[in-house]
């Protein structure tokens, strides 16, 4: 099984289905249109879904495996450069993490915060926890 990781957002952003960076990257990777169209249904507010790539979803707490954590919080810090690019004053976008296959299922938290204004190491974003973004 693959940790899948989805955004929301109100507005159209570029997908770089490049998988040349093994890093990061927006565009499919693990998740097909099913499994989109199940994120959008069950867990987002939001018109536009997109799957954010990285071979391996953001997952931060403290039950991970610490490489893995401190991997996640590198793509989650990118992600959050890369949106404030997009998305303006009073916007969000949202953030859900799953297991390929588990888009649909119940929610296990939920928590917002400010897209530039969060200390990345007092976070803790388990999968199946819908994080809101705000600016």
């Amino acid at each position: 099984m693959s940790l899948a990781t989805y955004i929301g957002c109100n507005i159209e952003i570029l997908i770089n289905d490049d998988s040349s960076d093994e890093f990061f990257y927006i565009g499919s990777c693990f998740a097909d249109e099913l499994n989109l169209l199940d994120v959008k249904k069950y867990q987002f507010t939001t018109p536009y879904v997109y799957e954010v790539s990285s071979h391996w979803g953001i997952e931060i707490s403290e039950y991970m495996n610490p490489e893995t954590c401190a991997q996640s919080k590198k793509k989650l810090i990118k992600l959050c450069e890369i949106m404030d690019n997009y998305i303006k004053k009073d916007d969000f976008f949202e953030l859900y993490s799953c297991w390929v296959g588990e888009e649909a299922d119940k929610r296990e938290g939920e928590t917002t915060l400010q897209i530039n204004d969060f200390d990345i190491n007092q976070i803790n974003i388990p999968e199946k926890t819908l994080v809101r973004f705000e600016k």
